[in-house]
């Protein structure tokens, strides 16, 4: 395969000169040889801005510019330049930013890789008004559940310019968050979207730009609102985007369901007495209660599956809270949890299954919509939520892979906590989320087997998510759907040896790296020291080198 050709396309604007050249200077060490520059300037009306241009493109016949008659704002101008574009990729680099001076050859060699790969998009930086590099964004690999509630993409990204033609350029409805709107557009099309896990743009921290404080440009974040909403619409996801109270930059999926198909909640249970919140209650009688007393979605019922020993007046209790949609099944035998819901989901009838612990208590109203969302959704298997301890600490925000190995991210943190970049706040995908609460559609769950009996106390849940991930289907956690979770309140909280070892002998391979997670990453938390000691070296490596610069 012929290497690629790259078409930079960067309006430029007003730019201070000493950023200026750095921006230009950094195109031009490209190790990457095959690449166009296509300048547009917005008729600044500094004269320097054009002169600086001019000399630009007399010293490096790479470099093109176009001067614009009138001012017609970024999307005018990046439209211009990508009339100009000649390659068979464009990469949009902002007028006050710099590229890494291997960007682009590691951008070819992904697409080297990936022939089919329609964007392409690698990690950042910022460079703050010292010249200094910090925040790195260590990203995850193509989320597209994230990409709905934050521009976690980015810089830099590269498209295919057939496509990018092909769904009509910049909008200019979506001024000011242009390349986000661009980038649904384009990912709803595309074969293939490839992450390059390297820090390869730096976005530099201006007073006017985004990147220094969400006040700088606050009609940016309500056109990105408004691109999301508009995307949703294209593809049929009934929700209203709204922004976060506190973060313009993250935003919130509401569900607006046109239908309510019938959930089936499937909830194991001993029957056992456990103090919540210092009081003596029966744990599934607390659960189911909450269900009822707080669901706003109507079309449920609940298939409480018990021990053949536990005590009638529960299930007698349970009649009373639950009325007519209460399903009980009896289960005979030593405790065995993926029996036990298997069994429940023979007996019940919803076209979805919601996986239920009896330590779990409902705590937000629209639970079970924000699950059907996503839940009905072709491409996902299962859906989870956030779930608190009843101090509120953090208990689980999705399952995380270190080499192989499993783990809540983030487990025992403050219940306000955000995460790293926002990654508690956010819609996104992950390799598994807790059984504790896990919606998944009865045709998922039938052709994936159910909960396999080899993990009959621990892991069954993620096994299960890491069958559909190997099936070619996502799995989701949403922020904003919370509960309380009084863990291991039915057991004693103890993971067998042995069927921690199956489960990893299991999965090794695929485990090995987390695509949701980051080479740079450990749980969320990012390895700051190997990447500033990266940053100050900033190796210039020649085109078709294979060396790792992390």
């Amino acid at each position: 395969m012929a290497a690629p050709r790259f078409s930079i396309l960067t309006p430029v604007y007003e730019t201070p000169g000493p950023v200026l050249e750095k921006m230009l200077r950094s195109v031009r060490r490209q190790s990457f040889p095959d690449w166009e520059l296509c300048l547009v300037d917005d008729r600044s009306a500094d004269p320097r801005i054009g002169a600086a241009l001019e000399r630009a493109q007399a010293a490096e016949p790479r470099i093109r510019v176009e001067r614009r008659v009138e001012n017609g704002g970024i999307v005018a101008a990046s439209n211009d330049a990508l009339a100009m574009a000649r390659g068979e990729f464009v990469a949009l680099l902002d007028h006050d930013d710099e590229l890494h001076p291997d960007a682009l050859a590691h951008v070819a060699e992904a697409i080297e890789r990936t022939p089919e790969a329609d964007y392409v998009y690698t990690d950042e930086d910022k460079i703050d008004l010292r010249g200094r590099h910090t925040m790195p964004f260590f990203k995850p690999d193509w989320s597209p559940e994230r990409l709905r509630t934050q521009m976690y993409t980015c810089h830099l990204s590269v498209l295919r310019r057939s496509l990018v033609e092909e769904v009509g350029g910049f909008d200019p409805e979506f001024e000011g968050s242009q390349d986000w709107d661009l980038v649904l557009r384009v990912t709803e099309r595309a074969r293939a979207v490839v992450h390059v896990p390297r820090v390869l743009y730096h976005w530099r921290i201006l007073e006017t730009s985004a990147a220094a404080a969400a006040e700088a440009k606050p009609w940016a974040f309500e056109a990105g609102r408004r691109a999301v909403q508009a995307h949703c619409e294209r593809i049929g996801l009934a929700a209203e985007v709204e922004q976060d109270a506190d973060d313009p930059g993250v935003l919130h999926l509401r569900p607006r369901l046109e239908h309510e198909p019938l959930v089936s909640i499937v909830i194991p249970t001993g029957g056992q007495v456990r103090d919540v919140r210092f009081e003596p209650v029966v744990l599934v009688l607390n659960c189911v209660r909450s269900i009822v007393e707080r669901s706003t979605y109507e079309n449920y019922e609940i298939v409480v599956v018990v021990d053949e020993d536990g005590e009638p007046e529960v299930t007698d209790e349970l009649r009373a809270v639950v009325g007519e949609r209460l399903r009980v099944v009896r289960f005979e035998g030593e405790f065995d949890f993926s029996a036990k819901i298997n069994l429940g989901a023979i007996e019940s009838r919803g076209e979805h299954l919601l996986l239920l612990n009896d330590d779990i208590e409902v705590s937000t109203p629209e639970w079970i919509e924000r699950m059907v969302m996503y839940s009905e959704r072709e491409g996902v298997a299962a859906v989870g939520g956030r779930l608190v301890w009843g101090d509120a600490r953090l208990q689980h925000v999705g399952v995380h892979f270190e080499h192989g190995l499993p783990g809540h991210m983030f487990r025992g943190f403050a219940g306000d906590y955000t995460g790293y970049m926002n990654s508690v706040l956010i819609a996104r995908n992950c390799l598994a989320v807790t059984g504790a609460c896990l919606m998944t559609r009865r045709e998922v769950f039938d052709r994936l087997g159910g909960l396999t009996s080899e993990f009959p106390v621990n892991f069954n849940d993620v096994d299960y998510c890491l069958k559909a991930h190997a099936a070619g289907l996502r799995i989701v956690y949403d922020p904003d759907l919370r509960l309380f979770h009084f863990e291991s309140s039915s057991r004693p909280a103890r993971v067998e040896e042995w069927e921690f070892n199956r489960l990893v002998e299991r999965w090794r391979e695929a485990t090995a790296v987390d695509p949701y997670g980051n080479p740079n990453l450990h749980l969320g938390v990012p390895r700051l020291t190997s990447y500033f000691a990266w940053a100050r070296r900033r190796p210039s490596l020649p085109w078709r080198s294979r060396s790792r610069l992390r």
